[in-house]
């Protein structure tokens, strides 16, 4: 894919969208009656709460996000890099472009630099790789809604979801950053998944984390070449 960023590109973040969360349908609405205008829209993972395309039941709760992101890939340029808690998303996407874990980071140009896009749960450990191999797994997770009559695990996990505490501030967040840098060597990265936001420069390299749409209520939008966070106005 040969990805070049655009001014007015907007990227967001880890909104989590779930029945408590509701902040990226919003945003979407946003999108489609034009309050909010962009020709490139960057998802950086974890978008919803939990998805994949073999289960059932989460795509029945999110039906009403899955059709309006499809709607409005029709009139505009679409990215959708797969989290830890969205993946295999491809067949319920049919004109977005999906990235896959495993093919992150993606690479692209802004200007004259070039830029790495990821998730942010990459480069952790031979562990967690061989974890998201697992539960990914077409077969793994079409047995599991087999077995999920009633839909009495995926409301277990639902519930789960829904009492966990996902907005808190990293204190080291700096150290993680200089040690992720190093897995990347262009002169921009930009990831989600740590739920703090902010710009960082070590090396010469800059490091871009979207906030989280669920815990910062912002986004971030490309604009005079800079990438600023902006509110999102909530609706009441």
């Amino acid at each position: 894919m040969n990805l070049n960023i655009k001014e007015g590109a907007i990227f967001v973040a880890d909104s989590h969208f779930n029945e408590k969360n509701r902040e990226f349908l919003q945003f979407l609405k946003k999108i489609e009656n034009q309050e909010i205008q962009t020709s490139q829209l960057f998802l950086m993972g974890d978008i919803i709460d939990f998805i994949s395309s073999e289960c059932k039941y989460f795509i029945k709760q999110n039906s009403e996000v899955i059709t309006l992101l499809n709607k409005l890939s029709k009139n505009m340029q679409i990215v959708y890099l797969e989290g830890n808690h969205d993946y295999n998303l491809q067949e319920l996407f049919s004109n977005i472009k999906i990235v896959k874990r495993e093919k992150q980071p993606l690479i692209g140009k802004f200007e004259d630099k070039t830029i790495s896009l990821a998730h942010g749960d990459n480069f952790i450990n031979w562990k967690y790789d061989l974890f998201c191999k697992v539960v990914r797994n077409r077969f793994f997770l079409k047995f599991m809604n087999f077995i999920d009559i009633n839909f009495y695990i995926s409301k277990k996990i639902n519930n789960a979801l829904l009492g966990k505490n996902i907005c808190h501030k990293m204190r080291n967040f700096e150290e993680i950053v200089f040690k992720r840098l190093k897995n990347y060597d262009t002169n921009i990265v930009i990831e989600g998944h740590y739920h703090q936001g902010g710009n960082y420069i070590f090396d010469n390299k800059k490091y871009i984390n979207i906030p989280s749409l669920c815990c910062q209520k912002k986004y971030t939008r490309v604009k005079n070449s800079n990438f600023e966070e902006v509110d999102l106005c909530i609706l009441p």
